[in-house]
């Protein structure tokens, strides 16, 4: 309570001094002035009694709606006012928290019957040309599309990869049929400084292997970590310039319930070329003659197969195919390619990654084989399951190309002065075809008459010799007659 006011005091006491019964000076009650406090007025006895009752039926229902949610869901008053803090997965939550049960999405052996959603990465530089071949066997597969989110990373592209692409994914989810459409779709745009050309030689090129695979494990882990996502139970990985596959190659590779399992990856080749080739040499078992050479390299170095420098005399998947063996024959690896990887999602929720550095001598797809068997994951191929790359002539095939081209060239080029030729001298001397044909069948009538004269010749002779014969005959037979009769006589 403020002090009693004196004559001279600037403070003002709350109530006025004085028996006022109900502690408020009768009168003007809210006359407003900027020196006093004014009370407010009096409220009515059955005003404040209505205002209490209707707090109480308010707090009533208030629980009662508490009560009903909390019976209704099991649970008690205590999680309901939790905000889904306290109380389990299935209670009240927030609007904007997300609950994800990692134990569901582990990935098994028939994901498509399970509803398991998997994230489809691909890398893309460079790649306006093989994205038509790439979207037609994405509308193709088999693989429940609504369950497939797909991501791009396009990066260090001069062409017009990007627009490309995205024209091509908005046609597919915009078709009238909604089994074409796929589920989210993530288009990320990142460079990061690649300069090797995209030509083959430049790419397959010995020099530039180590540099190369390195910037390749970046953008694949930059990929995989905007694009994964915790109700994702596989990752596959497809190389854009993939020419032909099996529509039900998710499901193949799926059915063998590996952590990371890849196909057999070969090549057509012109038919002067051989007509087929291995194309991926980087799914491979370890050897020691390879553990040996990476002793003697620096930490830095990276192993690349398929060339003389490092001669490491591994088993290769691409070398075992036989093209009429078991499809689903299965073979451990140590080393993957990376044409078409299928991978559970917890090998990269445990940590196993694209090493853009040396890792046991090895980076991206390779180390990323060689992580995961060390940490006790299954690495698998399949030596006569094949998908086919796409042809890409070097330097040395488009010399020759262009050599038989030339050649081929020629030969028309000869065959046309030829028949030129031929024209002209049919024009200039007529055509003697006719007259040969007829002179032809004049000289095989003559031979028949010849032949019918000296046929009638010797039929004629033969019976000149034969009345001769005959004349000789009858002379005899007279001369013997003749010598009976003397003999007859002189008796």
């Amino acid at each position: 309570m403020l002090p009693f006011s004196s004559p001279g005091s600037k403070v003002t006491p709350r109530h006025h001094v004085g028996g006022y019964p109900n502690g408020y000076p009768r009168g003007k009650t809210f006359h407003i002035s900027p020196h006093r406090y004014q009370p407010r007025g009096t409220v009515p006895a059955y005003r404040r009694r209505t205002h209490s009752l209707v707090r109480l039926a308010a707090l009533a229902a208030f629980l009662f709606l508490v009560t009903l949610i909390s019976w209704s869901r099991g649970s008690s008053i205590l999680s309901v006012f939790s905000l889904g803090l306290v109380s389990g997965p299935g209670d009240f939550e927030l609007e904007t928290v997300r609950y994800h049960d990692l134990s569901n999405v582990q990935g098994t052996a028939r994901g498509w019957e399970r509803e398991e959603r998997i994230l489809l990465c691909v890398p893309l530089r460079d790649a306006e040309a093989h994205l038509p071949m790439f979207f037609s066997h994405l509308r193709n597969l088999t693989y429940p599309h609504h369950l497939i989110d797909v991501a791009f990373l396009v990066s260090d592209s001069t062409d017009n990869t990007l627009e490309v692409l995205v024209k091509n994914m908005e046609d597919i989810q915009a078709a009238e049929e909604e089994a074409m459409h796929f589920g989210e779709v993530s288009i990320i745009e990142k460079d990061f400084g690649q300069t090797v050309n995209q030509d083959v030689e430049s790419r397959h090129g010995f020099a530039a292997q180590a540099g190369r695979r390195k910037l390749m494990a970046r953008a694949r882990n930059w990929l995989l970590s905007a694009a994964l996502r915790p109700y994702h139970s596989w990752v596959y990985w497809r190389d854009v310039d993939v020419e032909t596959a099996p529509f039900t190659i998710l499901e193949d590779l799926m059915r063998h319930n590996k952590d990371v399992i890849v196909p057999n990856v070969w090549r057509p080749l012109p038919e002067w070329l051989g007509g087929e080739q291995p194309y991926d040499l980087n799914s491979w078992q370890e050897s020691d003659t390879a553990l040996q050479l990476a002793d003697t390299l620096d930490e830095d170095a990276v192993i690349v197969e398929g060339y003389a420098e490092y001669a490491t005399y591994r088993p290769h998947l691409a070398y075992l195919r036989d093209p009429y063996g078991d499809p689903d024959m299965e073979m451990e690896l140590d080393g993957v390619g990376g044409v078409s990887i299928l991978a559970k999602a917890k090998v990269f929720r445990y940590g196993v990654h694209f090493p853009a550095f040396s890792f046991e001598k090895h980076a991206e797809t390779e180390g990323f084989g060689k992580m995961a068997r060390k940490m006790d994951f299954s690495v698998i191929g399949l030596p006569h399951y094949t998908i086919w790359h796409a042809y890409e002539p070097s330097e040395d095939d488009i010399k020759h190309m262009e050599q038989m081209k030339r050649e081929q060239l020629a030969r028309e080029q000869a065959e046309k002065e030829k028949a030129e030729k031929a024209k002209k001298l049919k024009e200039s001397f007529g055509d003697a075809t006719g007259q040969w044909e007829q002179d032809k069948t004049a000289m095989q009538n003559i031979a028949v008459q010849e032949k019918k004269k000296g046929a009638a010749a010797a039929a004629a002779a033969a019976v000149s010799k034969d009345k001769a014969g005959a004349r000789a005959a009858a002379g005899k037979v007279e001369e013997l007659g003749g010598q009976n009769e003397r003999l007859e006589a002189k008796t």
